[in-house]
């Protein structure tokens, strides 16, 4: 190995690395258009077979239920699968057994959501922010959507060895003591090999995938094209704003493939982590610079599981609960105080490591709010936890532009959304139906002449993977009554809440 290694970014992200490319949306030439034969053609078929399966189906089912006696004749579970059009060819995992007679619209969103998984990363992605907006889309879409978090299929070592080797400037063998080719994880944007620094320290390198960059910007462009056909003559297209959509995933995308931005992200969210100096149940990997560069993050390795594993943690001798209230209140410290908040925190990104720490990880998508949108969550959380004074929520509100002076007064609006959400702070978060929440929030917003803002949608995002936590580890806790989570946030106030109460407050 070459002694002195440093690479391209040894000394942080150079001038001009954290800028964000965003190639235009409108534009439309020849690569669009045979790349639209290829979707269109994918989605008909998938759809096709879908609605196809679905009947013979419903057939088996008729005939089983007709025939008396026919123990031997027990459905089958099935299995299918086929090539996708993604350039490393490997199966996607499709709808495997309907133990239940399906609906018809949800063989229909089986079928789309299989053709996601063939069509790549792009409408992965797209299905990812499908699945985690409840109330945006169908149910039915939404839930078959939950596929879209599994992992993609990992491309080839050979090419991510040549990627690092071009990035970092040296072969593998000479960067690395060890470099293990069989990656970690595979995402639709990059893939995880595990590593040796030379010094001894173990780490890990996301390496981006090959020609992501020109594939997705070429399936934005006809997802835009054809939400702009589509807006004004379908009621659903309409209604969840699918141009608005396309947009926000485009910028999503253009911020995660800047491997430079998402670097500095990550070391900007351990900083706010750290910044109280009692968050030390809570975890993020320390970026190790030098062997890191265009498409390359190198970073320290955790060993843990994901937090939505409450069998293995167990296996482990490991409490969810305390970890997760801990990584609550993290992040919502991140959100309020600090600006930069972590913005995907699904199972594969929340771990619980082996000494019971609470571990952050990717940092492709964060989010930082508008000093008036943080006043509104300071505003909401006074509320939700120590007065349930709605009519300050509802100032806070129309102050964000969310409602306009024609619903009525601050306190009629007040007494409105204290109607509403008022009774489920009470029940605990696993039991919250982040789902109901949003569709609430939203029809609140659009009886009393507001708009449902992005910044919403985001947090509501974060919302639904703590409750699917909760259920598993914590199935009991209350967030709207936990002054733990509020520490630091209000910290006489959440004192007085906890002596009040009798608590006593974890580290």
């Amino acid at each position: 190995m070459t002694a002195g290694f440093a690479g391209p970014y040894a000394a942080g992200p150079p001038a001009g690395a954290l800028d964000v490319t965003r190639p235009p949306l409108a534009r439309f030439g020849p690569a669009e258009l045979a790349r639209i034969v290829v979707v269109c053609v994918v989605l008909a078929s998938c759809l096709l077979t879908a609605g196809l399966r679905w009947l013979l189906d419903l057939a088996r089912r008729w005939r089983g239920d007709r025939l008396p006696h026919s123990p031997g004749r027990t459905p089958e579970a099935q299995t299918w699968s086929g090539a996708q059009t993604w350039p490393e060819a490997q199966t996607w995992p499709e709808a495997q057994t309907w133990p239940e007679a399906q609906t018809w619209p949800e063989a229909l969103a089986d079928g789309a959501v299989t053709a996601f998984g063939r069509l790549g990363p792009t409408f992965v992605k797209l299905g990812q922010l499908i699945a985690s907006s409840p109330g945006m889309w169908p149910e039915a879409l939404s839930t078959s959507a939950l596929r879209c978090l599994d992992d993609m299929p990992p491309f080839p070592a050979a090419e991510a060895r040549q990627l690092v080797a071009t990035a970092l400037g040296r072969p593998v063998s000479e960067l690395f003591a060890e470099f293990d080719d069989v990656p970690l994880s595979a995402a639709s944007i990059a893939q995880v090999h595990a590593c040796v620094l030379p010094d001894g320290r173990a780490a890990v390198l996301k390496v981006r995938r090959p020609g992501i960059h020109r594939r997705m910007v070429t399936d934005l462009r006809i997802m835009y094209r054809l939400a702009q056909l589509l807006d004004g003559r379908v009621e659903l297209v309409r209604l969840v704003s699918l141009v608005g959509i396309v947009e926000q995933l485009h910028e999503v995308t253009c911020k995660e493939l800047n491997f430079a931005l998402e670097a500095s992200n990550q070391e900007r969210f351990a900083a706010s982590v750290g910044a109280f100096g009692d968050n030390t149940g809570v975890t993020v990997p320390e970026v190790y610079w030098p062997w890191c560069g265009p498409g390359v993050i190198c970073m320290r390795r955790l060993y843990g599981c994901p937090l939505d594993n409450p069998e293995e943690l167990a296996a482990l001798g490991l409490d969810g609960e305390l970890p997760l209230r801990r990584g609550v209140k993290a992040w919502l410290e991140a959100a309020i105080l600090h600006g930069p908040f972590h913005g995907d925190a699904h199972a594969g990104n929340l771990w619980i490591t082996d000494d019971g720490r609470l571990a952050y990880l990717d940092f492709g998508i964060m989010g930082e709010l508008a000093p008036s949108w943080r006043e509104l969550l300071r505003e909401m959380l006074y509320t939700m936890m120590f007065d349930r004074d709605f009519e300050r929520v509802a100032r806070g509100l129309r102050r964000c532009g969310v409602l306009d002076s024609s619903g009525g007064t601050d306190a009629q609006l007040g007494w409105a959304l204290g109607a509403v959400f008022g009774p489920l702070l009470d029940a605990p978060i696993a039991r919250l139906n982040s789902r109901g929440i949003t569709e609430m929030l939203v029809a609140t917003a659009r009886q009393h002449s507001g708009s449902a803002p992005p910044e919403l949608t985001l947090f509501t995002k974060q919302l639904l993977y703590f409750e699917r936590y909760s259920a598993a580890l914590a199935p009991d806790w209350v967030l709207g009554t936990d002054p733990f989570v509020l520490r630091n946030i209000f910290p006489a106030e959440a004192t007085a809440r906890a002596a009040a109460l009798g608590l006593e407050l974890p580290d």
